[in-house]
């Protein structure tokens, strides 16, 4: 179809999203100089449309109206047209859809959005129906000409809205320097107000993995042995693990689930998803060594290296939740595909799996889920656990050998750096903490690979693909590649990570730092100018990356010895903390910040020829609050392993918090019971 039909301008973009629009009769630009100056020009209206290559909603949007002549005649003749993948432009998304929500209506994508000449949004909204498109195209062109005036002044209100600071708009007057316990125990309050006790997760549906929530809880219970708060992580990672949210054949977690039982995923599966949630159930192990976990990150990194690694050792973004035209039909299978591929097993399997003859799906179709674990199963079957788990994964092997035969999903090949730091991160703290050397592997090829294609002298881009790197790096990219590379370092002793770490600290202060509010813009300011440069201070689905700037800032702070990085990361703290207290859920990595100042950071450096088992005996400990540094050889040029040496030849360690150490020691267990002790009378000063 597309051969017959003439290409337009996407034809030379290199965003999958983008190449899906190229042979639509719309007239798209890409975003872009060429576009806002046509419109100017023209003096026409402007639609943005942003989606997304994995996005449901934005194909069937394409399919009803993008893709028809008659209504592309009118889009064309009365518009400049604009397509944008928010992934690749996360600004732009930001700003526009800032605007939606101004508007007073939902956001989500698609998301289109009408702008006057000079960009400036005066309407817009996500899906709309093709009858309803077309009216409204009509409408607002006939408004543009007839009642312009009217349409400008709400523009500029519009405009004027968005660049109102953030602080102001969630109400942040005043700094709030106290990091005091009784405020801690408030927020783990407020936080379980929001739980869903009986299926894991945040309110209702649709239910998000949100894993920034688990890790700050995971950090809560550490520190206040509450065990409601430990419960909650649990339950929720277990009904994650159980549900069609997590694919239980070939590992990897999809987008969000549509009901609150985690059971209908939207099946698009995302890198940062992954990435983030290998972290939490790697952490959640190290804390709980509950075995589904282990499972879970050894099938989720398998998933990852399988489906969505490059072979140049990048990631790409994402999986299309459709095939052949419907959604979840690469993952899902009826009852009689299912009697064919597993013969007499069917049965036992379908009762593991939950498949019936009717289907938890559409078409009949199954979405494999759990409901017990293997000890209940086995038991309730007359069956050996060992036995079992040979069956599962006897099943799994040809499930996904099915599997391989059909259509696959469209694939995302775009490599985005924020996205590939979340992922570098979950491979590190995997290796961490399950000590498995082909993750290590794994992360140091892509932590090679960002940095051959993706950082240009000083500078960061965001978005690599065929050999290019084109659009600057945003503060996420920053943000998440420092404390990817921080972690790096923990884990190899490599100090070139936490060099590379500091100078892209550096280059965000200097090019992204706001010295009026005292936190970062989102846009580096020597990068394009958009209506409004924005911050970024809600944790969402990904966390903010103001609140892991103020992260990366407190560890380097104490990496570096470096009292400007520490005091700025207290600043950015006090500036959300009344925010913070009253709504946890929403600034989640925040309060996991409000945790490491609270007691403090133990810094525990290892000197001598046996650093690295050491590390490894410490990474059996759940132990979320300290910076690990070391060396072999005595060779370092961090202040804090001057003087740090192995005494009488024999491997050494030092814990000191707070600029005073303790008594130097030989062994992990010495070691956790200064930690301990060190929580239980922390000593230290009002920030």
């Amino acid at each position: 179809m597309a051969e017959d039909r003439k290409p337009n301008r996407l034809l030379n973009e290199s965003s999958p999203y983008l190449l899906q629009h190229a042979y639509n009769p719309v007239d798209w630009y890409p975003w872009g100089e060429e576009a806002l100056q046509k419109a100017k020009q023209e003096d026409k209206p402007i639609i943005v449309s942003i989606g997304y290559a994995a996005c449901h909603w934005c194909h069937v949007m394409e399919h009803q109206s993008f893709e028809k002549e008659e209504i592309a005649a009118v889009m064309n003749e009365h518009f400049v047209c604009i397509k944008v993948d928010r992934e690749e432009r996360p600004d732009v998304d930001a700003v526009y859809m800032d605007a939606v929500h101004a508007m007073g209506l939902q956001g989500g994508w698609p998301l289109n959005v009408f702008l006057n000449s000079d960009a400036k949004p005066f309407y817009g909204g996500t899906y709309f129906p093709p009858q309803q498109w077309v009216g409204l195209l009509q409408n607002i062109a006939e408004a543009y000409k007839k009642t312009r005036q009217e349409l400008d002044k709400s523009a500029d209100q519009f405009a004027e809205h968005l660049n109102r600071s953030e602080l102001e708009r969630y109400g942040l007057r005043e700094s709030n320097f106290h990091v005091r316990e009784d405020d801690f125990k408030l927020m783990g309050y407020n936080f379980s107000t929001r739980f869903d006790r009986k299926l894991g997760g945040m309110g209702q549906a649709p239910k998000f993995p949100m894993p920034t929530n688990y890790l700050f809880l995971l950090r809560y219970h550490h520190h206040t042995s509450d065990q409601t708060a430990l419960n909650q992580v649990h339950l929720t990672l277990r009904e994650m693990a159980y549900g069609g949210i997590y694919d239980q054949a070939g590992g990897g977690f999809a987008r969000y689930s549509v009901d609150a039982e985690w059971l209908v995923p939207h099946f698009e599966k995302m890198l940062y998803d992954n990435g983030q949630l290998v972290t939490l159930y790697a952490e959640a192990y190290q804390a709980t060594r509950e075995t589904l976990y282990h499972e879970v990150v050894y099938e989720t990194i398998a998933f990852v290296e399988r489906e969505l690694m490059s072979p140049e050792g990048g990631f790409y973004s994402s999986l299309d939740a459709d095939s052949e035209g419907e959604e979840g039909r690469f993952y899902t299978f009826t009852k009689d595909e299912l009697h064919e591929i597993l013969g007499s097993e069917e049965p036992l399997f379908s009762k593991y799996y939950h498949a019936t003859a009717a289907g938890n799906f559409e078409h009949g179709r199954n979405i494999l889920h759990r409901r017990s674990s293997d000890e209940e199963f086995a038991k309730a079957h007359e069956l050996e656990v060992e036995v079992l788990q040979d069956m599962v994964q006897n099943w799994k092997r040809k499930i996904m050998e099915v599997r391989a035969t059909r259509v696959r999903p469209g694939l995302d090949d775009k490599i985005l750096t924020s996205w590939n730091a979340l992922m570098l991160k979950g491979l590190v703290d995997a290796y961490y903490v399950f000590g498995n050397d082909h993750f290590l592997q794994l992360a140091l090829r892509n932590a090679n690979f960002l940095l051959q294609n993706l950082k240009k002298g000083d500078r960061l881009f965001h978005n690599y693909k065929a050999g290019k790197a084109t659009i600057d790096g945003f503060l996420e990219d920053y943000a998440y590649l420092i404390r990817a590379f921080t972690r790096l370092y923990e884990v190899t002793f490599d100090e070139q990570w936490l060099q590379q770490a500091r100078q892209l600290t550096d280059y965000t202060l200097k090019h992204f730092f706001d010295e009026a509010e005292g936190l970062f813009f989102f846009t580096d300011q020597s990068s394009e100018k958009l209506i409004a440069r924005k911050k970024e201070i809600i944790d969402n689905v990904t966390p903010a990356s103001n609140s892991v700037m103020a992260t990366n800032l407190h560890f380097l702070g104490l990496y570096f010895d470096e009292e400007r990085y520490t005091a700025l990361s207290n600043e950015m703290l006090a500036k959300v903390k009344d925010l913070l207290v009253k709504e946890p859920s929403h600034l989640s990595n925040w309060a996991s910040l409000y945790f490491y100042k609270l007691t403090p950071t133990a810094e525990v450096a290892i000197a001598g020829e046996e650093a690295s088992g050491m590390r490894d005996e410490l990474s059996a400990f759940y132990l979320p609050n300290m910076i690990l540094l070391g060396s072999s050889n005595g060779q370092s040029s961090l202040a804090l392993l001057e003087d740090k040496v192995a005494i009488n030849g024999e491997t050494t360690i030092y814990v000191c918090y707070n600029k005073t150490c303790q008594l130097p020691v030989h062994d992990a267990a010495s070691v956790l019971e200064q930690l301990q002790g060190m929580q239980q009378n922390p000593k230290f000063p009002p920030l």
